[in-house]
């Protein structure tokens, strides 16, 4: 469980980067670029697989293009949802995603649907609710941006995951899909950041590079102890995926009140809570 531990820590350490950017006059778009060279060289280190699967026939491109798309701009919008609407809610509706990786289960991989997991599906879209509404003043305090960006961290994530599961299932290496993943991601994020100094809208700076290496330590760290972890316990993948979930959710909250003082009104704790009940729900039933 060491594994899962330190996977859950580099995840909310991922928030945490993108929560402080600003106040340390880091560029996101430009970290997150940065982010990907950092991953994609580590993946390429220390994963060491070969490449060749990608060249073979039926070899999933579209969903690896999906994938190197939404990527960088999901990251893009998680960075613009912890700044609006804070870490708290931001971790929790990223693992909510999984009720629509749920949904693709049974609509398309043909996973058979139980009482119990429909009861976390349930639980989840209730708690969502509960976590983006804003103190019985609908979309006060942020703004729209107050709930819109956790509800495009979830619906992002959520796809990011059933294209996870589409090119697992073509066969292709977990190395060798995440480097072409990365490889794909640093094009995209790149692009936009040149578009973005062609139009005076920022700078490349020595600051934001340095951002983007931290953020890919960590987002490359999460990964791969999230991988170590289903290593070190074959025999019991709902344990790992559970304790991930649960964990990120749970730390993130603890971070999120007691290092950047979020305020969560009792309506937002008690999505927290049945945020943590539904993926217990639906991971182990």
């Amino acid at each position: 469980m060491i594994y899962v531990l330190l996977s859950v820590i580099c995840s909310v350490l991922v928030s945490v980067l993108l929560k402080l950017a600003r106040r340390f006059d880091v560029d996101v778009g430009q970290a997150i670029a940065w982010n990907y060279v950092v991953a994609g060289a580590l993946t390429a280190l220390l994963l060491q697989s070969s490449l060749a699967s990608l060249r073979e026939p039926g070899a999933p491109w579209l969903a690896l293009a999906g994938l190197g798309v939404l990527l960088p701009t999901i990251f893009l919008a998680l960075g613009a949802s912890v700044r609006h609407a804070g870490i708290v809610r931001s971790d929790a509706a990223q693992r909510l995603s999984l009720l629509l990786s749920l949904l693709a289960a049974f609509l398309l991989f043909g996973e058979q649907l139980s009482g119990l997991k429909v009861a976390g599906i349930t639980l989840g879209l209730l708690a969502l609710l509960c976590m983006v509404w804003r103190n019985g003043q609908g979309v006060a305090d942020s703004g729209v941006a107050g709930w819109l960006y956790p509800l495009l961290v979830l619906g992002g994530f959520g796809a990011i995951d059933i294209l996870f599961k589409r090119v697992a299932l073509a066969g292709v290496p977990l190395g060798a899909s995440l480097q072409a993943m990365f490889a794909l991601a640093l094009l995209v994020a790149f692009a936009l950041q040149l578009w973005r100094r062609l139009r005076g809208r920022t700078r490349f700076t020595a600051r934001s590079a340095l951002g983007g290496v931290a953020l890919g330590l960590a987002n490359f760290g999460n990964i791969l102890f999230y991988l170590r972890g289903h290593r070190a316990l074959p025999q019991h993948p709902a344990l790992v995926f559970a304790s991930m979930n649960i964990g990120v959710v749970a730390l993130g909250a603890l971070v999120g009140v007691l290092a950047f003082r979020e305020r969560l009104s009792w309506l937002n704790f008690s999505g927290v809570l049945l945020a943590l009940l539904a993926i217990g729900l639906i991971a182990f039933f």
